[in-house]
C-alpha cells in the first residue's frame, strides 16, 4: 500500500512477487494557511477506498473475499512533519515534503551537524516549529512519518524502516540507526532554548528490512477494512519512503545499477 502525492496504489502480489490484483485512489494535497496539507480525514477516506478497490478487483477476478494476506508493507511520500501528542492526538496539520518554510532551520541543523539537511526533513520541521515559538511543540510526544503514522495505526507498533529514518534524522552508517551524537547535539539545543524533549523518545524505532514490525491488529483491520472481512494477524514489514520502493520497482538495488526520480520531487 503506498501513498504517493497524487494517488494511494494497493497492489496484491503471489508468491513470485507478480501482480495480481490492484486498486487505486487520487487525491491532492491542499494550500491550507500557508501549509501543504492532507487531513487525516482525506488519509483515511483515500485508503479504505484504495483497498475497497483491491478487495472488489479480488472478487471480480478469481470470485474469493480478500480475508487475508501473507504480509503488508506500507509505502508514503518520504520526510514531512506528523507530531502527536501523548493520547495519540495530531498536534498541527500534517505537513508533506512538499513545504518549503523551514530554510532557517535546515541551515543552522546543517552547520550544526556538519551534515547536510534539506528543507522537507522531519527534524528541520521540528527545529523551525522551535523557533518559530509553535505552541504545539511542548506537548509533542511521538513525530512520524505518513508510512510510520499508517503503520502505527495498523500495528500499534511506532516504527519505520531505516530508508524512511533517514529521512527524518540522520542515520550512522556504522549503527543502522539514528546517529546517536547528532541526536545529542540536538537534545542540547533543545534544552539551551527552553524545551524538555528528547529525540529519543520521540522518535520511531529505525528498522532494517526483514524486520518483524508488528502485525495488522483488530483496530487496525477494521481502519483498512470496515466490512470486517479482512482478519488480524497478518505480519507487516517495516514502513518505507518512495525512495527504497522506487528502487525495488526498477530494480536498480544491486550494486552497480541505480535509478533517477522523474516523480513529483
Amino acid at each position: 500500500l503506498e501513498l504517493g502525492s497524487t494517488r494511494i496504489k494497493a497492489v496484491l502480489m503471489d508468491g513470485r512477487f507478480a501482480p495480481v490484483a490492484e486498486g487505486s485512489h487520487t487525491w491532492e494535497n491542499k494550500l491550507m494557511d500557508g501549509v501543504w496539507t492532507y487531513s487525516l480525514d482525506e488519509i483515511w477516506n483515500g485508503v479504505r477506498d484504495c483497498y475497497a478497490k483491491l478487495a472488489f478487483d479480488v472478487k471480480r477476478r478469481y470470485g474469493v473475499p480478500l480475508a487475508t494476506a501473507g504480509a503488508i508493507g506500507i509505502s508514503g511520500m518520504m520526510h514531512g512533519y506528523m507530531v502527536f501528542d501523548e493520547d495519540g492526538n495530531l498536534l498541527t496539520p500534517f505537513r508533506t515534503w512538499r513545504n518549503t518554510m523551514t530554510g532557517q532551520a535546515a541551515a543552522e541543523l546543517t552547520r550544526l551537524f556538519g551534515f547536510n539537511i534539506p528543507q522537507r526533513w522531519s527534524i528541520a520541521h521540528l527545529y523551525q516549529a522551535m523557533l518559530s515559538g509553535e505552541e504545539h511543540v511542548p506537548r509533542i510526544a511521538f513525530m512520524t512519518t505518513l508510512a510510520g503514522y499508517i503503520h502505527w495505526k495498523l500495528t500499534g507498533r511506532k516504527a519505520v524502516g531505516v530508508g524512511e529514518a533517514s529521512g527524518m534524522f540522520p542515520v550512522s552508517r556504522e549503527t543502522g540507526t539514528y546517529d546517536e551524537g547528532m541526536m545529542e547535539s540536538f537534545n542540547r539545543l533543545m534544552a539551551s532554548k527552553g524545551y524538555s524533549l528528547r529525540l529519543e523518545k520521540i522518535l520511531p524505532e529505525a528498522l532494517m528490512a526483514g524486520e518483524n514490525a508488528g502485525a495488522l491488529t483488530e483496530e487496525g483491520a477494521a481502519l483498512l477494512d470496515p466490512s470486517g472481512t479482512l482478519r488480524p494477524g497478518i505480519p507487516l514489514c517495516p514502513p518505507e519512503g518512495d525512495a527504497g520502493t522506487g528502487m525495488v520497482a526498477t530494480n536498480s538495488v544491486a550494486p552497480g545499477t541505480g535509478n533517477v526520480s522523474a516523480g513529483t520531487s
